[in-house]
């Protein structure tokens, strides 16, 4: 009691000091650092997109055959397992840029056997050029210009493009193999986590999930749309429909924009064996297919199996496209999910932001006492 008489202080002091330590940073400060942080980690995943893109596809790859490799292992050595996965996987990335290659290499061998159509085409614009008032003289002195040097100058960048492709698969497949043997140890380090976070390996198990629906749904209406388009191709009479058909499929991984670069090849094609009505065909007969199959149907599929809107899927194509160069347009749905898991799905108090990205936004569960 006298202690108490003689220092009446020391009893009100302690509770503010106990207060101050456990003082929580401010929300809107806490959200102003995190975003600060976030881009400058997106600044350095620009600068390293050439080693960052690869490996995040080899990541995506994996978790698509995953399933598979568990199923494995309950018959199998756990490292055969992971050989045939690797395999399978290698497989794929090998396929997928030789068909690339095929596809674009029959465009460049039927090109020459058109050069009388192409000297007609040209007339015929030069033609329309000069109704406009565009006057071909104006034309002519533009192409002057072009010499052995010029060409050169713009094939740089091609061949540049080339090297930088067979870099970008040769640092895949070496991502795809240490990624692999990872892969062994996977359950054992999510149930680590799952220990002390259980929010983020939730997260991270829905990422997974939302990646393999990502790329199955595109694999099967890019089938579907290949083959639509091999059938209005034979109808309309276009060489190569094969060709086109495997370039349909491969680009109908890019979102959005994908379809513009599966349509040129053909409809360019159609025009110098059939004319400018066959190449207005072509374009029609893509148009309505993507239109109904790729802008209607799919994204309701895609949606619902990524968990983000069509708007959202647009801007994530531009943003990952800038950020992680032209894989990012193979991988920018998955990107985004992993962004949206790490972010929004394992912190609780975040999870309000579904409603404005979310394919289909549910209301928040009731907190509980974990949260």
């Amino acid at each position: 009691m006298n202690d108490r008489a003689q220092h009446p202080d020391a009893v009100v002091r302690h509770p503010d000091r106990g207060a101050g330590r456990h003082r929580r940073t401010p929300r809107y400060l806490a959200v102003v650092l995190g975003l600060a942080g976030l881009a400058v980690f997106l600044l350095f995943v620009q600068a390293a997109q050439d080693v960052v893109a690869p490996v995040f596809l080899g990541l995506n790859l994996l978790i698509v055959l995953y399933p598979l490799q568990r199923w494995l292992e309950h018959r199998v050595h756990r490292m055969v397992a992971a050989t045939v996965s690797l395999v399978i996987v290698v497989g794929i990335i090998l396929g997928f840029f030789l068909l690339a290659g095929w596809a674009v290499s029959q465009l460049v061998v039927e090109l020459p056997a058109h050069n009388a159509e192409f000297v007609a085409v040209w007339r015929q614009a030069q033609a329309w050029l000069d109704g406009l008032g565009i006057s071909s003289a104006v034309i002519q002195q533009g192409l002057n210009g072009v010499s052995a040097g010029s060409v050169m100058g713009l094939l740089t960048p091609v061949l540049s493009n080339v090297t930088a492709v067979t870099g970008a698969v040769a640092t895949l497949i070496l991502a795809v193999f240490f990624l692999t043997l990872d892969s062994m140890s996977l359950p054992a380090r999510l149930g680590m986590v799952a220990g002390s976070r259980p929010h983020i390996t939730t997260a991270l198990r829905s990422f997974a999930v939302g990646v393999r629906r990502y790329w199955l749904v595109t694999t099967v209406f890019g089938l579907i749309v290949a083959v639509l388009d091999v059938v209005a191709l034979a109808v309309i009479g276009v060489p190569l429909i094969w060709a086109w058909g495997v370039l349909a499929f491969l680009t109908n991984y890019i979102p959005n924009v994908g379809f513009v670069i599966g349509l040129v090849p053909p409809a360019l094609l159609a025009l110098l064996s059939g004319g400018w009505g066959s190449a207005l065909a072509v374009v029609i007969a893509y148009s309505l297919l993507n239109f109904v199959i790729q802008s209607i149907i799919q994204p309701k599929f895609t949606g619902e199996s990524v968990g983000i809107t069509p708007a959202m899927s647009f801007l994530s194509l531009m943003f990952w496209y800038w950020i992680l160069g032209w894989i990012g347009a193979l991988v920018a749905l998955p990107a985004t999910l992993l962004l949206k898991a790490l972010l929004i799905d394992a912190d609780p108090r975040a999870r309000w932001v579904n409603a404005f990205i979310s394919s289909s936004p549910h209301p928040p569960d009731d907190a509980s006492p974990a949260d």
